[in-house]
Order: structure tokens, then C-alpha cells, then sequence
């Protein structure tokens, strides 16, 4: 996959790093984003995490780490990405269908965008069916999700297994 090296694509680099809690100093992101490309400094880093919202806090393992959100949200409640595709999928996703590598979901209306950007948004480890997602494009009530397979019928089980709460790491147990 080919990254811009522009503001826009490290913000979303390091929210997607905060997000997965991988972030627990600016030293380290810094060293981070260098190593994927991005010619960052400390200064750097640091006005992009007051940009997108990211404090730090103390994580369930006592380690200070960085985190996007309100402080006054009860932070042990909040939903890592694939909970929340799960959640979301589980009351939005009413149908998919299959033709060669693309995906179309329906939703009820409205609820694409929210579909999609879960979609977007969700990290998933190696080898899972969800890496096989290219991208997404959302109207109104419809999702189109293209795979970089030829044959997205395993892509389209493993959502529809997400919807109904089942999450396996495994590419062939999905």
C-alpha cells in the first residue's frame, strides 16, 4: 500500500497508534513514524497529538500511555475497534452479497457511513480475513467493500461472523 507523507496521513497514522495502545512516549512515536517514512521531531508529534486529542493515562497495566478521548469518559469502558465493529455491525449490517471481489452491505438508512468507518478503522493481526479489505465506499444505506481477493465470499463469512459476535484470528478459522 503506498502512504502520502503528508499532516493528514500521520495524524491518521498516529491515531491509529494511540488507538491500539502502542504509544507511550512521544520519543517512541517519533522513532515510529521515522521508521514508516514520515520526517517527524518531538515538537512535531507533540502538536499533532494536541491536535487529534490524544492524553496521557495510565493503562490496565500501570504503564503511561497515550489515549484519544474525553477526560471525563470512564476510559475501561471504551471499545478497541474491533469490539466496536462487532457492536456495529451486529445492529446495522442486514444483508451482504458477493461478485467477485466486492462486498455490498446493507444497512438500514443512515447507518452506512457508520458501517464503513468502523470498517475503515478496525486493526486486525496478520493474516486475518479483515486485511483483505482494500477500502470501503458508503451511500446512504449501502456499503461497497472491495478485497484485494478475487473472491470475496471468505471476507463477506468473516463479517458476517463479526456480526454475530465471532472474532478469529486465524485467516482459514473465519
Amino acid at each position: 500500500m503506498s502512504i502520502p507523507h503528508t499532516k493528514t496521513s500521520r495524524r491518521a497514522r498516529i491515531e491509529r497508534l494511540v488507538i491500539t495502545g502502542e504509544v507511550h512516549s512521544q520519543s517512541e512515536l517519533v522513532e515510529q513514524l521515522n521508521t514508516e517514512g514520515f520526517d517527524v521531531t518531538q515538537a512535531t508529534v507533540s502538536r499533532d497529538l494536541d491536535e487529534i486529542g490524544a492524553v496521557k493515562m495510565r493503562s490496565a497495566d500501570g504503564r503511561l500511555t497515550y489515549a484519544i478521548g474525553l477526560p471525563s469518559v470512564d476510559v475501561s469502558r471504551y471499545e478497541d475497534p474491533v469490539t466496536r465493529l462487532s457492536r456495529i455491525a451486529n445492529e446495522l449490517l442486514i444483508s451482504a452479497e458477493v461478485s467477485a471481489n466486492l462486498i455490498v452491505l446493507r444497512t438500514p438508512p443512515g447507518g452506512a457511513h457508520l458501517l464503513a468507518g468502523a470498517l475503515d478503522r478496525v486493526e486486525v493481526p496478520s493474516g486475518h480475513q479483515l486485511t483483505e479489505i482494500l477500502g470501503t465506499v458508503a451511500g446512504d444505506d449501502t456499503v461497497l467493500v472491495i478485497s484485494k481477493r478475487a473472491d470475496a465470499n471468505p471476507l463477506k463469512d468473516a463479517l458476517l461472523r463479526l456480526a454475530e459476535g465471532v472474532f478469529v484470528s486465524e485467516r482459514n478459522a473465519v
